[in-house]
């Protein structure tokens, strides 16, 4: 059947062949050439009964018999053996977990035992009485379901009579346990499935893993294995991006970033809750997983050196940068839970990204790494010990969905952070338990949105009840603890505690309000003095700032906050005194020098723009620009040309024409910014 011999069945089934193209069944009947000539027809046969599929995911005659009988393949009967023989010439057809592959099977034995009967071989007339009687197989649903996803697609091919895995039959006891009471408490609001992974990031083995909620359980599409899907990461991959950002050197924990409204070209990022925080601490915008910081320093280290870095760190089936723009420090790619969770591991692991191991002995599946000895799967430094300290030392302070006696406790060891996909679709939960990383998933396998799949409400619940469950080895001292555990840095790791300004995260100066200490990398932080907090000369008599150093003044400190800020801060019925503006007597000599001149917002310089062809609804460009909290109006010009006026934090609209343009603003103190931008036409459509 098939016009393929034994051995060049055994052929394809060993080394994976592609046997439906000319060059495969060469390939296939070279290989059995080289079977023939090495090993004998009894080696040949028995090997592959011991490959040979028997529906499912069963293989072997050995599993087969243990899986259908419940008995080693030695005890088989002959009705037995004859509804087994055949399975492997149709395992799909026959496949005895069905109801029609179990009827399939029957009559393709009946006509085997017909032919054994009138075979002429020697008879054992109570054996073949019995052979008659249909079989009693046991039903895939009373199988024994030991990590049946970890078993059918962790483990590859594994060679050896006895197969030592990594998995802890515990820990995946205790992982498959609190799935099936979350899902027992969510069903009703539509989660019906959920994945979870543990791993020991000391040496990378896999303790518990759980592809699904059910196996067997089609209505859910049981067997499809979770932790290998694709699926948008949300904000799980914000930590990452922070850490890359703290080794180019465009932050330290207490970098003070914006969350207030911006705008790439067509792109206007959102936060979660459609709000803005305002000056946020870079710390604490990753604590409470802002989106529009995490999408401005994707701008500073570039989308296409994180969707590089990303490639190297293991994630595949990535598209190119462009496809994803800067929406992928919100999750717009995909990466599976295995990679979420290599990628964790290295923050735990100070830098060094490794492979998961599966199998004891092996540092990669199937192959003979121990994980006692780390040093034969040394991997790869993706970021340094120092920025991967920082990243889980803020992850720290991410708080528990709800409050509790032990969260305080573990605080030292656990740093973990949520994911929601666009759309409702995913909810994440990751995070490093003291030496294991452990990350859970909950949604449904058909992609369907639902607005309760946000990731601190429908993961985050399952992540501590697995986590506050794990016990002693999540209490142990780790190395990224020890600077609050031991009074001590841990062992090279090149850091300082310095003094910076509490609201700015910069150095104090002479009149910042309240200080506190912040996380500094020598030679790599960017560091300088706060200039938020100034003193200002104000005239006595007129309250303006004065430029006369004769005139009878008096000083005051007033905070100078750029003016995308202070809306953020007005909308929020936030009170801040405005400082005065300069006495008419001091001319822009005096003011221009004071302050910071405005950062153009738009027009950038890196987009090109376009001129619409219908002149009907011309096609226009936004000029903003934040300007320094003494500018009360900002002038545009266009190749020196006056366009307009506006007040400080309001735009303007400049309908272009093709060309390269010089646009430059200029504050009413006299301070200035310039960019070059290029507009082309648009070209017209073909009429009909």
């Amino acid at each position: 059947m098939g016009a393929s011999t034994v051995t060049m069945q055994l052929a394809r089934l060993r080394f994976g062949m592609n046997t439906r193209t000319p060059l495969g069944k060469l390939a296939q009947a070279g290989r059995a050439m080289q079977l023939e000539r090495h090993y004998s027809k009894a080696e040949i046969l028995e090997a592959y009964f011991n490959l040979a599929p028997y529906g499912g995911n069963v293989e072997g005659i050995g599993t087969a018999s243990r899986v259908y009988f419940d008995k080693p393949a030695g005890a088989l009967d002959l009705g037995e053996s004859l509804a087994l023989a055949v399975v492997p010439q149709n395992p799909t057809a026959r496949f005895p977990g069905r109801a029609a592959g179990r009827a399939s099977l029957l009559e393709a034995r009946g006509r085997l035992l017909e032919a054994w009967r009138n075979s002429g071989q020697p008879q054992d007339p109570e054996g073949v009485a019995r052979a008659v009687l249909d079989p009693v197989f046991r039903l895939p649903s009373s199988l024994p379901s030991l990590a049946p996803h970890f078993v059918r697609d962790h483990l590859g091919r594994t060679s050896g009579a006895v197969i030592r895995t990594t998995l802890d039959l515990d820990l995946q006891t205790l992982l498959e346990n609190r799935i099936e009471n979350h899902l027992a408490r969510r069903r009703a609001d539509g989660i019906t499935n959920a994945t979870a992974m543990l791993v020991d990031h000391r040496s990378m083995a896999v303790r518990a893993l759980v592809g699904s909620a059910g196996f067997f359980d089609s209505a859910i599409a049981g067997q499809v294995n979770g932790v290998r899907a694709s699926r948008s990461p949300g904000s799980a991959l914000k930590p990452l991006l922070y850490g890359l950002a703290l080794d180019r050197g465009l932050i330290h924990p207490m970098t003070l970033l914006e969350d207030a409204p911006r705008r790439y070209a067509a792109y206007a990022p959102e936060n979660f809750d459609r709000g803005f925080a305002g000056p946020v601490l870079a710390r604490d915008a990753l604590i409470h997983s802002r989106n529009v910081p995490a999408v401005t320093l994707l701008a500073q280290v570039g989308t296409e050196r994180f969707r590089n870095w990303l490639e190297e760190a293991g994630v595949e089936g990535l598209r190119p940068a462009r496809d994803y723009g800067l929406a992928l420090a919100l999750g717009s790619g995909e990466a599976t839970m295995e990679e979420l969770v290599r990628l964790y591991a290295m923050l735990a692991n100070r830098g060094l990204w490794r492979e998961l191991v599966t199998v004891s002995g092996s540092g990669r599946a199937g192959s003979s790494w121990a994980p006692d000895s780390p040093d034969t799967n040394a991997g790869k430094r993706l970021l340094s010990a120092e920025a991967s300290f920082l990243v889980l030392d803020m992850l720290r302070d991410v708080p528990r969905p709800a409050a509790s006696a032990l969260a305080a406790a573990r605080r030292q060891s656990l740093a973990w952070k949520t994911g929601t996909s666009f759309g409702f679709r995913d909810a994440w939960s990751i995070g490093v338990v003291g030496n294991y990383v452990l990350a859970v998933w909950t949604g449904n396998f058909d992609g369907s949105a639902n607005p309760a799949l946000v990731g601190r409400e429908a993961a985050a619940p399952l992540f501590f009840a697995i986590a506050d469950s794990l016990g002693g080895e999540t209490a142990r001292e780790v190395w990224w603890t020890a600077v609050e555990t031991a009074g001590r840095l841990p062992e090279q790791l090149d850091l300082r505690r310095v003094e910076v300004c509490a609201t700015t995260g910069d150095l104090p100066g002479p009149y910042c309000p309240r200080t506190t200490h912040s996380w500094f990398v020598p030679g790599v932080s960017p560091i300088m003095e706060s200039t938020v907090y100034r003193k200002l000369r104000l005239d006595a008599r007129t309250g303006l700032r004065s430029c006369d150093p004769n005139a009878k003044a008096r000083e005051a400190v007033f905070e100078f906050w750029p003016s995308n800020l202070r809306a953020v801060f007005r909308r929020a019925g936030i009170a801040i005194r405005r400082p005065p503006p300069w006495s008419p007597a001091c001319g822009l000599e005096t003011t221009s020098a004071s302050g910071h001149p405005p950062r153009i917002a738009s027009p950038q310089r890196s987009l090109l723009y376009h001129r619409a062809p219908d002149a009907a609804n011309p096609a226009r460009v936004a000029f903003s620009a934040v300007a320094d909290d003494d500018a009360r109006s900002l002038f545009w010009f266009v190749n020196d040309r006056f366009v307009a006026r506006t007040a400080s934090g309001a735009d303007h609209f400049w309908e272009p024409r093709p060309g390269r343009f010089s646009v430059r603003v200029v504050d009413d103190l006299g301070r200035a910014a310039t960019v070059s931008i290029r507009v082309a036409r648009t070209p017209q459509a073909p009429s009909a």
